[in-house]
């Protein structure tokens, strides 16, 4: 029996979200004082400094995801733990390590919390109504210092990495330059595919999108990445990339970041992006055949987003929203079904 099973045409719909940056950001105070000021901010999300006590729990706090903000709706939440590109390799490994701990210390706090691995794992957290965390990392610099964390990190738990941020790294590049996939980031790349961890391409540029498309011989992600049709953001996909990870079994997590939504819509504009111009990255899609190849990856935590979509709490009218622009078969495809069948294809092809 699948969620949608039980559901009425009122219940909420599950929630599959492949992207956020909580995992930082509840972690960030805790850190070791070298590697915060390697990064150059004692406090990783905008507010956070004039309420340090409130972002420090999984539970409760004024960060876009927390366990009171989820409430009732059936939740399974892709935590990155985002790696900086000013860390070195060596630097990274410690960074991952105390994020990772500091999530398993909230999660023991929380056992309503399901830590999950397999994709069998994450439906049964969302048929039982819970909050199912899965483990990811954004810029996996690390693995270049030591290429066997991929198997050890891959037993441990983790589900899914991208090989870069926005600069060029010693794996891959991210929009900020135009480097190629390195001779270090081609093997592990194929070190993830062994060992069934998801390869996610938000963050790299072009050019490293090019070559791991030619590399990878699993489903792919683009975790939190829109549409550059309908906002020319170099963050964006291409048409050509999102079909390219379409046919390749994978699926384009829409990201909530403001700007990657709506041209210039950076500061001030940020809160005021509406439904529709969200809709249209979802509409483009669809218009390439992508109904199967489209999930969320909202970014909370880790951009400015729009007022509508500004806290897990918000998701139940966003829900609605898309039922009524979309219909119900649509709005589960996008929030759960089908970034669900994605890993499942990625962990079993």
């Amino acid at each position: 029996m699948t969620p949608a099973d039980t559901d009425t045409r009122t219940a909420p719909v599950p929630v599959l979200d492949l992207h956020c940056d909580t995992a930082d950001r509840i972690a960030w105070q805790s850190l070791p004082a070298e590697l915060r000021a390697a990064y150059g901010h004692d406090f990783y999300g905008p507010g956070d400094e004039a309420d340090p006590a409130g972002c420090r729990d999984l539970a409760h706090s004024h960060c876009h995801i927390s366990l009171e903000k989820i409430g009732p709706t059936p939740w399974a939440q892709c935590f990155a733990c985002f790696v900086p590109d000013e860390l070195s390799p060596e630097q990274a490994i410690t960074f991952e390590a105390h994020v990772s701990a500091y999530m398993r210390d909230q999660l023991a706090r929380n056992p309503q919390v399901k830590a999950v691995r397999t994709a069998d794992e994450i439906a049964g957290a969302l048929e039982g109504g819970g909050v199912a965390a899965i483990r990811s990392i954004e810029n996996a610099r690390l693995f270049a210092a030591d290429p066997g964390l991929v198997e050890q990190l891959a037993a441990d738990g983790l589900v899914m990495a991208s090989l870069s941020w926005n600069a060029a790294g010693p794996l891959a590049s991210g929009h900020d330059s135009h480097e190629h996939l390195s001779k270090k980031g081609a093997e592990v790349l194929g070190l993830m595919e062994r060992s069934r961890v998801a390869l996610d391409v938000s963050h790299l540029n072009d050019e490293c999108t090019a070559d791991v498309l030619a590399h990878a011989t699993r489903p792919l992600c683009a975790s939190h990445s829109n549409s550059r049709a309908v906002c020319g953001h170099p963050r964006n996909l291409t048409d050509g990339q999102f079909r390219a990870i379409m046919d390749a079994g994978g699926v384009a997590g829409l990201n909530y970041c403001s700007g990657f939504i709506a041209e210039g819509a950076w500061g001030p504009k940020a809160a005021g992006v509406t439904f529709e111009q969200v809709a249209a990255h979802i509409e483009h899609w669809l218009d390439l055949g992508g109904e199967d190849a489209v999930a969320l990856g909202g970014d909370l935590d880790g951009a400015s987003v729009p007022a509508i979509l500004d806290g897990a709490d918000k998701m139940s009218s966003f829900q609605a929203a898309l039922v009524a622009r979309f219909g119900r078969e649509i709005a589960e495809k996008l929030c759960y079904r089908n970034a669900l069948a994605f890993l499942r294809r990625a962990q079993t092809a």
